[in-house]
This record gives structure tokens, sequence and C-alpha cells, in this order.
């Protein structure tokens, strides 16, 4: 992994980047943390192009973003424009906007994102799938995840390794599962205390990144990204931890 292909998931610090204002002087403290690259997620109102200008000013990379499941499923052709205005290939459906409560219906879902994958390969970017625990309910007897990517060949990944973990599942299995099916990674680690499990910095929890991040490289994993959705500490404190402990022990 090369520390180019690190980058900071901006939902991390959602709570700064409610104005255009907030969003600028955040994408600086993230430049000075050491990150040449964002997933745009959590912003307030920003304009399209005042907010490639901020990312250009700083020297930032928008590697993917998130947009509403509803909006990927019912309004592909306004997600195509919108990463075109950032030009920015990727994008991830963040969380099932109607949940499936049995086979039937995820087959359905999966239905919908593939004709979204497919509107979108066309138009030259990848929707990726950003998966929870909830994914890893068994409808009749199959996971929901497995339904989505069975049935959507053009659906890629977007593995979030703490909620594999959260969700029953190996991180280091799911990796080489969907292996050149995954080009974007979601890193946070799983840990305890007082007995609870808790969101973590990297280096902070139990994962075993070495296994991880080996079977990412294997897999073809081009940006390997840092989410904390709830911090124990300031939040840009967090996502420097974190971008430290891969720097130190993972960086080639």
């Amino acid at each position: 992994m090369k520390k180019s292909q690190i980058a900071a998931q901006l939902y991390t610090v959602r709570d700064f980047l409610k104005t255009p204002a907030e969003i600028a002087a955040a994408m600086t403290k993230i430049k000075k943390s050491g990150f040449d690259a964002v997933q745009l997620s959590g912003l307030g109102p920003v304009d399209d192009f005042e907010l490639v200008k901020m990312l250009d000013g700083e020297g930032l990379i928008c590697c993917a973003t998130h947009e509403s499941g509803a909006s990927i499923v019912n309004e592909t052709d306004t997600v195509i424009e919108h990463l075109k205005r950032l030009n920015c290939k990727y994008t991830a459906y963040p969380w099932p906007h109607i949940i499936p409560r049995n086979a039937a219906e995820a087959m359905s879902m999966a239905a919908r994102l593939e004709a979204a994958a497919v509107k979108m390969a066309v138009a030259g970017q990848i929707l990726t799938y950003h998966n929870h625990d909830i994914e890893f309910m068994k409808l009749d007897g199959k996971l929901m995840l497995d339904y989505f990517y069975d049935n959507a060949p053009h659906l890629q990944g977007e593995l979030d390794t703490y909620w594999v973990q959260s969700g029953g599942a190996n991180p280091t299995s799911w990796i080489n599962k969907l292996k050149g099916r995954l080009p974007l990674l979601h890193l946070k680690d799983y840990g305890i205390i007082d007995r609870k499990v808790t969101m973590m910095h990297i280096g902070g929890g139990n994962l075993e990144w070495c296994n991880i991040l080996s079977a990412a490289e294997s897999a073809g994993t081009e940006w390997f990204i840092i989410e904390q959705d709830v911090c124990q500490i300031d939040p840009f404190e967090s996502l420097k931890l974190s971008l430290d402990f891969l720097v130190e022990n993972f960086v080639r």
C-alpha cells in the first residue's frame, strides 16, 4: 500500500462540514494531517464547482463519494452528472434505503443496483456497495449481501472492516471473496472498552491489519479509506492516528 492510496472519509468529521467555510477549513486540516485524498460524505450544502476549487486548492483528490441509496437507484443520471463535475470515478451505495425482508425483496434490490451499476459503467463510473452489519442478516438461508453481489455482477465492493466484523463475519475472508471486485475498502478498527464493542481508530482495536491489508492488496484494492462513525477523541486527531499507524506499519 502506498501513502497516496490512503484517503479520509469526510463523514468522520461531518460535524465540521455544515457550511462552505467550514468545509474549506476542514479540507485544510485534513491536508495538513497528511492526507492526499478524501471520500466525500456528510457535507452540508455546497456547490460542486466550489467544492472542486477547494479540493484543488489543497491538492486533495476526490477518490469517491457516498450518495443516498434512493438517488443512486432512482436518479442515476443525476448521480452520474454529479460525479462528472467532481471528476470522480467511484461512488458507494451507503445503506439499504429499502431493507429487504426476504429473498424476493433482496433479489429485487439486487436488480435495481445492477441497473444503476450498468448505467454508471456506460458513463465510465463504478458503483460500489458499502456494507454495515445489517447485510449479514440471513434471508431464507442466505446472507443479504450475497444476494446483492451474486445477482448484480456490475456492482463492486466498498467493504467496511468494522461492520463486517460486527456482522459476525471475517474481514479478510470477505476481501478474498471479492478479489478483483473491491476497488474501495473502509478501514476502521473493532475494539472493546469496558466490555462494550467500540469503534476505534486503526491500531486501537483488535482487527488483524496485517492479514486485512495484505488480502486487500492481492484483491486489487485501489483506495484504502479511513472512516470512523463515532470517535473517542477529536475526529481530526482520530483520522491522523489511523493514518500514522498505517504509514508507520504498512506503507511501502
